[in-house]
């Protein structure tokens, strides 16, 4: 049977105190309504709803990015959970299936756990997922009778007996699409809040003669983002988890603490991290690879043997194959650096390819950019870029070939070729001295005056 998802990402998220609306607030580096999509693609969803409302236009843009694929609808008054997956009636309509309502400010659900709701259906007409909290407070509670769910009693709703119940809601359910929406059709609002609950619907179900079970998961999978500080909370979670899961996988982390993770981030067995590595979006770094100590890397692929940094920077579309060395303080952006070469010190390659086993000389720069427009550098196999090289692209130094320190390189360099661009030196004997006895000289007059 097929499977939707409906994402509700439309509050304003006010004790966040930000112009940014929550679900685009970053957790490991992605906004947290994109860890929602990512966690639901393991059910393979026939389609995707996001339900949008603060920020509305900001969201869809980073929704889209994710999935140009995604309906994003807006739900423009805050009525409640039931009045938002209402919106995204239209979406669906004709689709058929399961539906899986998910939160866009509720990170770390995870896929096994989706996996399981979806299996428990063939079992109950409604699933909803529960935890059991070590301390309740304002959860809503899942009434139940064994292991049949009777009902969700709201916080403010309750009575004292309800209150004394551990096992919470975490507004995640799954049920047929067009049941749900009956069901929706039906919540009222006569409640402390005057809004549409969502959670109705498992006493409108039950008093229909419709069964509705219970999928249980760790508390912390429920944990939604309300303040910067359960921001941070969530943060140093993810990245203890992600540490922990490295290490677990065979990667070598010789100071665990220190290292950041992205939520995509893949290292592969016997790699080794430095201290303070960062890892932002789209890294992965093959087994055998070293990440040395205060590197940043981004939208980079690391081949087995390479080694990068210390002080490195890989920005998006850095390509290293095996072998390579990249050194302290060397950028490479957009650019392939094909196996064992060589770009050790101080330098920027950008928009650019460095054919096997080149090496390029400390202080070295691929000129892309004429202020309008970028331009690529191609560097052949085995060339030698001397020192405080400057390549003016476009530009082809062919393999084999060789340029002079200090040269500005504006012209094609065939293969095996020489190309020296600077200025002949000229040395006046003496000069050098007599310039510097007159300067001092000049000063000790300024001091004395």
């Amino acid at each position: 049977m097929s499977v939707s998802l409906v994402i509700l990402a439309a509050g304003q998220g006010s004790r966040m105190l930000s112009d940014l609306p929550k679900v685009l607030h970053p957790l490991a580096g992605v906004p947290l309504v994109v860890h929602a999509m990512r966690t639901g693609r393991v059910l393979e969803p026939a389609r995707v709803v996001v339900v949008v409302g603060h920020g509305g236009e900001q969201v869809a843009k980073v929704v889209s990015a994710e999935d140009d694929s995604a309906h994003v609808v807006s739900q423009d008054q805050q009525l409640g959970t039931a009045h938002a997956v209402a919106q995204a009636r239209e979406a669906l309509a004709g689709q058929g299936g399961d539906v899986v309502v998910l939160y866009g400010d509720t990170p770390f659900i995870r896929p096994e756990t989706l996996q399981a709701m979806q299996a428990a259906r063939a079992a109950h007409d409604l699933v909803v997922l529960g935890f059991d909290a070590v301390d309740p407070g304002r959860y809503g509670r899942l009434v139940t009778t064994g292991d049949r769910l009777e009902r969700i009693v709201e916080f403010k709703d309750a009575t004292e007996d309800e209150r004394a119940i551990s096992l919470c809601n975490s507004g995640v359910l799954c049920a047929d699409g067009a049941r749900l929406f009956e069901l929706i059709d039906a919540v009222g609002n006569d409640n402390a809040a005057g809004e549409y609950y969502l959670t109705d619907i498992v006493g409108l179900a039950r008093a229909r003669g419709l069964s509705a079970g219970v999928v249980r998961c760790d508390e912390a999978e429920t944990l939604g983002i309300n303040t910067r500080a359960e921001l941070a909370s969530a943060e140093a979670a993810f990245q203890a988890r992600a540490r922990s899961d490295a290490m677990e996988s065979g990667v070598t982390l010789t100071a665990p603490e220190t290292v950041i993770f992205a939520q995509d981030t893949v290292i592969g067995r016997d790699a080794l991290v430095e201290p303070y590595v960062v890892f932002g979006p789209g890294v992965t770094v093959e087994s055998g690879a070293t990440i040395r100590a205060f590197s940043h890397l981004e939208g980079a692929h690391v081949s087995r043997g390479a080694v990068v940094g210390p002080y490195a920077r890989l920005r998006p579309g850095a390509e290293l194959a095996e072998d390579v060395r990249i050194g302290n303080f060397v950028e490479v952006k957009a650019a392939q650096i094909d196996e064992g070469a060589k770009v050790n010190h101080l330098s920027y390659v950008g928009d650019a390819h460095v054919g096997a086993r080149a090496n390029l000389g400390a202080g070295t720069v691929t000129c892309n950019y004429d202020g309008v427009f970028k331009h690529r550098t191609e560097i052949g196999e085995g060339a030698f870029i001397g020192s405080s090289t400057m390549l003016v692209a476009p530009l082809r130094v062919g393999a084999g070939a060789v340029t002079g320190s200090g040269s500005v390189i504006t012209q094609d360099v065939a293969e095996g070729a020489l190309a020296l661009g600077r200025a002949r030196q000229d040395t006046k004997p003496g000069l050098g001295k007599r310039l510097m006895d007159r300067l001092r000289a000049a000063k000790a007059a300024q001091t004395k005056g």
